[in-house]
């Protein structure tokens, strides 16, 4: 995310200020329990072999994939796998064997068929005399559905904490499933992004530097894999999963990444099929089909009469560069120099986001589910969509650092007053920076008959309560933004009461924003029926000691209204 004329990018934070300080001021906070039932089912935990957990997702109305990884002296071992209809695996229904090697990096994956609809499932796998963790799936139901609990997560970096809202969507029991919308992993080496945190907790990024090749995203992803909330997650719930940016490296675009620099380190095309190998191989979900290159990953869920997801490639298959206000401070200077930045660059309809099979998938998955009267339409987002501009500050509002000179902060916030003077968004790698773009977005859901989508997205590490409009004022649905797991909210670099009084300016200065809370880590709690869609925002009260309290901040209900959605009168 870029944030203004002289702000730097999350991959030189760090050089900003010292995130500990204020992190631990929230580690500190009195929150009040929300109390979740564990489903008390230990994990045979595989240190030997099966070090990596367990793992399924990707699931349809008969199939979805099981996943584990051996650790295995065997060059070509052939890993077996069960599934069965109870815990204790009484009732086994499949089993098999499947060959994994060095060229899958000796990840195993099994397309599991002929299952039955909305049906809970367990599996394991074993090689010699070991087992592994034992994991809970269950297939996508299919007919009348009553209810469905999703569990929407996003931005979990390693170094900056524990994934303590990992093992609390694991232990909540109205969550059937869960919904991550990106940043799954992040590339950046040990003296990078959250260094000094991750050298306290001894959770530095490994490999040491930042990953570039194939060997560096499968020892990244190991990595995040071998965390032990993780495996608490994967194994209770399946996973629908997309990817972001960080899965390959800083805001790419389809030609290259800014934090991508092909001097140093390679053809970018190469680094980038190198990480979504790595994903395929990391991750539970189906191969592409032959002739299907990688980065066309998209997806349609349908959950009986209740809901339909499709998610969305924003990344590597239609998006234009991301445009830096750095390179247009000139014309920024005037009235009249900004508004044809935002006519003329801003928003220049050949900038795209979607690519057009993309656009076509979306329009088709749409259209199915309007035609089937499904309750609700969601859509499995990455980045930020609804308008965001910088609100008018105040300069007493922050204080800079007397001890330093220059002070960096200091600069980004003349920086952020200048957008706000100007009212321009904050950021120009979400939507906000491809205006043109968005609206043909809108445009290709209200050619499906789809006005009432229902938003779910990642990236900001803020939760969002946001409606959605287009240009012209016609409401498109709502969007429901998750914060990170552990990765820090942007404005916390201006110490607790500023991240609040941040949150309240945005709100209070953008129509499509009802709501924005910065401060913490968590994740959404989404129970849906056909009456209404019941969002929790769910924190949790630290990432940096494994002993947490989960606190509910707010609670909101959507409800129907014609074709349209509205949230619910609190």
């Amino acid at each position: 995310l870029f944030y203004s004329l002289a702000a730097p990018t999350r991959s030189t934070m760090k050089n900003l200020l010292s995130r500990r300080v204020v992190l631990k001021g929230m580690s500190a906070m009195l929150v009040a329990p929300l109390a979740l039932s564990v489903q008390a089912r230990p994990l045979n935990t595989g240190k030997s072999f099966f070090r990596h957990g367990v793992a399924s997702g990707d699931p349809d109305q008969t199939s979805l994939v099981i996943w584990t990884r051996i650790t295995s002296t065997t060059s070509q071992p052939f890993v077996k796998w069960e599934i069965a209809l109870d815990a204790n695996f009484s009732l086994v229904i499949q089993s098999g064997s499947k060959q994994t090697n060095a060229d899958r990096d000796f990840t195993v994956k099994v397309l599991v068929q002929d299952l039955k609809p909305g049906q809970v499932y367990y599996y394991r796998f074993s090689e010699n005399s070991e087992v592994s963790a034992a994991g809970r799936t269950m297939t996508l139901p299919d007919g009348h559905v009553e209810k469905l609990g999703i569990a929407v997560a996003s931005c979990s970096n390693y170094p900056f904490g524990y994934f303590n809202a990992y093992d609390a969507i694991a232990k909540d029991i109205e969550i059937d499933l869960v919904i991550h919308l990106g940043d799954y992993i992040y590339e950046y080496a040990q003296d990078g992004w959250g260094a000094t945190i991750g050298a306290e907790l001894d959770r530095n990024h490994q490999p040491p530097h930042e990953i570039i090749s194939l060997a560096d995203y499968r020892l990244r992803h190991a990595q995040y894999k071998s965390d032990q909330d993780s495996q608490n997650m994967h194994a209770a719930h399946p996973v629908i999963v997309m990817w972001d940016d960080h899965e390959s490296t800083n805001n790419p675009w389809m030609q290259g990444a800014q934090n991508h620099q092909s001097e140093t380190e390679g053809p970018w095309p190469l680094r980038r099929d190198a990480s979504l190998q790595a994903y395929y191989e990391w991750m539970p979900i189906r191969d592409p089909d032959l002739g299907t290159s990688l980065a066309q990953y998209w997806r349609h869920f349908k959950f009986g009469d209740l809901l339909s997801l499709t998610t969305l490639e924003t990344r590597h298959t239609g998006r234009a560069k991301q445009i830096d206000y750095l390179e247009h401070k000139t014309s920024l200077e005037t009235r009249e120099g900004t508004d044809k930045f935002l006519a003329d660059v801003l928003a220049d309809p050949s900038r795209n986001m979607l690519s057009d099979p993309m656009e076509r998938f979306l329009f088709e998955s749409l259209s199915e589910s309007v035609s089937s009267k499904r309750t609700w339409r969601l859509i499995g987002n990455q980045i930020p969509i609804a308008k965001t501009h910088v609100p008018p500050l105040n300069h007493a509002f922050f204080q800079p650092n007397p001890s330093q000179n220059p002070d960096p902060l200091a600069e980004e916030w003349k920086a952020m007053t200048q957008l706000g003077e100007l009212d321009l968004p904050i950021y120009l790698d979400t939507w906000d920076g491809y205006p043109a773009a968005r609206e043909r977005f809108y445009r290709t859901c209200s050619a499906a008959g789809a006005k009432d989508l229902l938003v779910l997205t990642g990236d900001s590490h803020s939760f969002w309560q946001n409606t959605l409009l287009t240009e012209a004022g016609k409401a498109m649905g709502v969007e429901l933004g998750t914060t990170g797991i552990s990765s820090p909210g942007d404005f916390l670099r201006y110490g607790l009461e500023g991240a609040e009084l941040m949150d309240q300016l945005l709100a209070n200065h953008n129509d499509e924003v009802v709501w924005t809370e910065t401060r913490y880590n968590g994740y959404i709690r989404l129970v849906l029926d056909h009456q209404r869609a019941r969002t929790d925002f769910v924190a949790v009260s630290t990432v940096l000691s494994t002993e947490y309290q989960t606190q509910l901040l707010k609670s909101v209900s959507i409800v129907k209204s014609g074709d349209s959605l509205a949230y619910a009168p609190q």
